[in-house]
């Protein structure tokens, strides 16, 4: 007999889900929230400017005018110890000292410095063949955006790198020939003057101990490099100081791109002359026709950070009616030198012993065979 299906009970279990919670009017709110929404973004997107605290900022201390050297008299033996130790001590305060009867033609200088400015000349969209990178560290910097508003110079590093002069003759067919071997002598004088100069500074701290060559130097060994700088006449008056401080940051920050041990500057007509160290940032107004010279981090290095430091710079241009050009010259030694003294032994490593122990040892068991098979 078949099982007969069981009576559906007469209320049956409501399995249907509850009704949805009330709630406010979706358009209002949705507005509400749209408006929260965009205010946020609106806020989050605002790049901040950057205004740091006099407190923080490094302030400008105007300093007496670094004392001078006479170079025909530094190269004669003639220096007194009393001015020798005015410019050791304004190089330990300040990084730098001045440098006349030098030898350089000033009118040779001004010759260089007006064809220089056919560098700048060359057009931003051929510039970028020649831009600085990591693989080429010469040509132009590249500034970018809103950087070029507040720049006030522009800057090209030359050097003796063939890739350079490939790529100038390129852009600049007519006229970079005969540039390039001006300077070529120029950077000549300026070199034997560096070496001179540092030859004096071991001199004169004979009782310490400095090797230096281009062992410290890091990446591409280019030996002297010269930075030429355009320095712009258009910036208003009101925005001077502005564009300065950011210009003060932006070394600080960077350094410099270039290892070396002295830095020499002709900027003859500039109304100023900045030095900047992390430390601090100090002007004074350079001798006419006298070169300014900074020591770089090799110096500091080579003293073990304590007699030289590494500063950085920079001449000012204020108040000229056209642009004008200045030239760095950062100089690294080409090989590696010491004062230490003559008479000590040299050292024999322990691979050379071990080769001149073998050696012996073959001698020694040829005369054996010698002796006794003749």
């Amino acid at each position: 007999m078949a099982n007969s299906p069981e009576p559906v009970s007469e209320n049956p279990i409501d399995f249907r889900a509850p009704p949805p919670s009330p709630v406010a009017s979706g358009r209002r709110s949705s507005l509400t929230n749209d408006d929260v929404i965009t205010e946020f973004l609106q806020h989050s997107l605002n790049v901040p400017n950057l205004i740091l605290p006099d407190k923080f900022f490094p302030k400008q201390k105007s300093v007496e005018d670094p004392p001078t050297i006479d170079f025909e008299a530094l190269c004669s033996d003639q220096y007194d110890d009393a001015n020798v130790t005015k410019v050791m001590e304004s190089i330990a305060r300040i990084g730098c000292f001045q440098l006349v009867n030098h030898g350089i033609s000033s009118d040779f200088v001004r010759s260089v410095q007006t064809q220089a400015t056919g560098i700048f000349q060359v057009p931003p969209e051929r510039r970028a063949n020649i831009a600085r990178s990591p693989e080429k560290p010469y040509g132009f910097e590249e500034v970018h955006g809103e950087e070029a508003d507040t720049e006030l110079s522009e800057e090209f590093v030359w050097c003796r790198e063939q890739g350079l002069k490939l790529a100038m003759e390129g852009i600049w067919p007519i006229g970079y020939s005969n540039f390039s071997k001006k300077l070529e002598t120029l950077m000549t004088d300026i070199e034997k003057i560096c070496q001179r100069i540092l030859q004096s500074l071991l001199n004169i701290n004979s009782q310490k101990q400095f090797v230096y060559g281009n062992a410290l130097v890091q990446g591409k060994e280019l030996g002297t490099v010269c930075c030429f700088y355009k320095h712009n006449q258009n910036v208003l008056s009101d925005k001077w100081d502005s564009y300065l401080r950011y210009d003060v940051i932006r070394m600080l920050i960077r350094g410099t791109d270039y290892s070396h041990a002295l830095c020499l500057h002709l900027c003859d007509g500039s109304s100023e002359f900045h030095v900047y160290s992390k430390k601090g940032w100090v002007s004074f107004s350079p001798d006419k026709d006298a070169l300014v010279v900074t020591t770089g981090d090799q110096m500091q290095a080579w003293s073990g950070s304590q007699l030289y430091k590494h500063v950085i710079g920079r001449p000012i241009f204020k108040g000229e009616k056209e642009d004008c050009i200045s030239m760095a010259f950062l100089y690294s030694p080409p090989s590696i030198m010491t004062n230490c003294q003559t008479n000590r032994g040299k050292k024999i490593s322990l691979s050379q012993q071990v080769i001149v122990a073998i050696l012996l040892t073959l001698v020694y068991r040829f005369s054996v065979y010698l002796y006794t098979h003749f």
